[in-house]
């Protein structure tokens, strides 16, 4: 991906498959690669949310990296999340992953200590010098940083040529919709607008998002792909059903008993419980501290990929 290339399309935020040991499962994770690019998908996203990059060593984080860039072989742009909590520590994960030769870069606003839209700002920009040219994206996630990205700031960091887009996984609709038309009042052509929810894709594309980066997009790539072309194609009844249909998919993260589990706990550990049921992945565990789903959570969750259509 050039820098001038728009990021767009389908580019699910990849799990990382783990061994019963808690190493990194490099040969799962090149089968989960292979299963997203058959797919169809237009790019791929490591070490996000859903790739529990914050979980993760530095050495596993690099061993992602590399397993990643080697299997994708330069089919599809890969996005990798540089998230930590200071710019110092985002800065270093930067410089691994240049080395590991990937084509974006994923950061949020620095978390745990309370900060000033003028220092999330100093953050971007100190991030960008360090990018080495490559395109950096703003992740706006607040439920997990604290902070939500105002617009305005995140408009004025693409006219700045800071970011290059920006992941919107804050779930506020409205906001979403006043980014986009920042960017189209702005006149920021090339600016990525993407966003992190499954469920509402169909009216986000239809109000001008460019794409979607969906967790549940590990499980089944190809009907977001379907959702996507259909969209764009101005199919609004074949988008709709299909987004209908992973609508209901999405229902996997509501079999774990949440009384002994977090959400992330049970939405991950869906994802995982799905893709080893497909035979994709090895092994269904989430990174620590998160508590894996059971037996009887995994099993399930074979008669919703059913209802879907997933065998």
């Amino acid at each position: 991906m050039t820098e001038s290339a728009q990021l767009t399309g389908v580019v699910p935020p990849l799990v990382t498959p783990l061994t019963p040991s808690y190493d990194v499962d490099t040969a799962s994770l090149a089968r989960l690669i292979e299963y997203q690019l058959t797919g169809g998908v237009d790019g791929v996203f490591v070490l996000g949310t859903s790739g529990e990059g914050t979980f993760l060593t530095d050495d596993q984080r690099q061993t992602v990296l590399e397993t990643t860039v080697a299997a994708v072989a330069g089919q599809v742009p890969v996005l990798a999340g540089v998230i930590d909590t200071s710019t110092n520590r985002v800065a270093s994960h930067i410089s691994t992953a240049l080395k590991a030769g990937v084509d974006g870069l994923v950061a949020t606003a620095p978390f745990y200590a309370a900060t000033h839209p003028a220092e999330i700002e100093r953050h971007f920009k100190q991030l960008s010098a360090r990018a080495d040219g490559l395109p950096l994206y703003a992740y706006d996630i607040p439920p997990r940083v604290g902070t939500k990205l105002p617009a305005s700031l995140v408009t004025s960091l693409g006219e700045q040529g800071v970011i290059a887009g920006v992941k919107d996984s804050s779930g506020q609709e409205t906001s979403l919709r006043e980014l986009v038309l920042q960017r189209r009042e702005k006149k920021l052509n090339g600016f990525a607008v993407m966003t992190g929810s499954e469920v509402t894709v169909d009216s986000a594309l239809a109000f001008g998002v460019d794409g979607v980066v969906p967790g549940l997009g590990n499980v089944d790539p190809s009907g977001y792909v379907r959702l996507f072309k259909s969209a764009v194609a101005g199919d609004a009844s074949a988008a709709r059903e299909e987004q209908d249909r992973l609508f209901r998919l999405f229902d996997i993260i509501h079999v774990a008993d949440r009384s002994r589990m977090g959400a992330s706990s049970a939405a991950l550990g869906a994802f995982k419980a799905g893709l080893y049921l497909l035979g994709v992945i090895d092994c269904p565990l989430t990174a620590y501290p998160s508590i894996a789903l059971n037996d009887t959570e995994i099993a399930a969750v074979r008669p919703l990929l059913d209802r879907a259509g997933l065998h």
